[in-house]
């Protein structure tokens, strides 16, 4: 883990919880890339007294600290314990890092989103080992070391919910718009989710995936590209696409006791997008 990785993650909300507030509430839960889009959505959407999250982002600079800093205060309002820990989770020792920040924090950790990520539009034959490689970092990788580092703690919750989210380009392929290397690390991702569903399902732990398909973005480049998501719906055919709430809705459900048959799936959200 770099210094620099590293001198973030030990940057953690210190004002916002201790241990006692862990503790005292009823569920932790631990959200990656909680900083925008699909992650800032379900922190929202799950904020609630008795509720501890922890809420990760990359942190990359003062940008997107702000952004992590607003969703933590927007969850804390709503009555959750918030605080917050940045890192790379595809450096070397990251992800362990921000389920020690979890635990260190709050005394347990009852459920976790794999929710950091990335898509790339890259060929086959434009794909290099270090795209490669990074993907797989990113992405497969981070999910197995966070799972792994949770699992003692998963183990010991009477709520233990595991959720991956992947995507769309993991089941449907086209010419005019690979992905490549995100493609391959995201069904890497599913494989992993329902090997881990395999091993925690005697300890009463669910993992799932979700798989949204085209889904609004609130920063980045396409966010405010309106011909972009003009075409996105058109390629929909409920001819329109996700917001993050969307998403959220599908994992929140996942996460509540009501889902707890359900492990071992991966759960589209597209619209009808990979219907054929």
């Amino acid at each position: 883990m770099s210094e620099a990785m590293s001198e973030r993650a030990n940057e953690a909300n210190d004002n916002a919880n201790d241990s006692a507030n862990g503790a005292a509430a009823r569920r932790v839960v631990l959200i990656t890339g909680a900083g925008s889009g699909i992650g800032a959505a379900l922190a929202r959407r799950i904020a609630a007294p008795g509720t501890a999250l922890m809420l990760h982002a990359r942190g990359a600079d003062d940008a997107s600290r702000q952004r992590l800093a607003q969703v933590a205060d927007a969850c804390a309002a709503s009555g959750a314990h918030c605080a917050t820990v940045f890192g790379d989770l595809a450096e070397r020792g990251a992800a362990e890092h921000v389920v020690h920040r979890t635990l260190a924090s709050f005394g347990a950790l009852d459920q976790l989103i794999a929710n950091a990520g990335h898509a790339q539009r890259q060929t086959l034959s434009a794909l290099d080992a270090d795209t490669f490689g990074a993907a797989f970092a990113a992405m497969p990788a981070a999910f197995a070391a966070l799972v792994k580092r949770a699992m003692p703690a998963l183990e010991t919750s009477q709520r233990g919910r595991v959720v991956a989210v992947s995507s769309f380009v993991a089941h449907r392929y086209r010419a005019d718009a690979p992905f490549a290397a995100t493609a391959a690390a995201k069904a890497a991702l599913e494989s992993l989710a329902k090997t881990a569903a395999a091993e925690l399902a005697p300890l009463g732990v669910t993992v799932n995936c979700v798989a949204p398909g085209y889904t609004r973005k609130d920063r980045g480049p396409s966010a405010d590209n309106a011909a972009v998501w003009a075409r996105a719906a058109e390629a929909t055919p409920l001819g329109h696409v996700a917001e993050p709430a969307d998403i959220a809705a599908l994992i929140a459900f996942l996460l509540s006791d009501e889902a707890r048959h359900i492990t071992g799936q991966v759960i589209h959200i597209d619209g009808g997008l990979t219907l054929g």
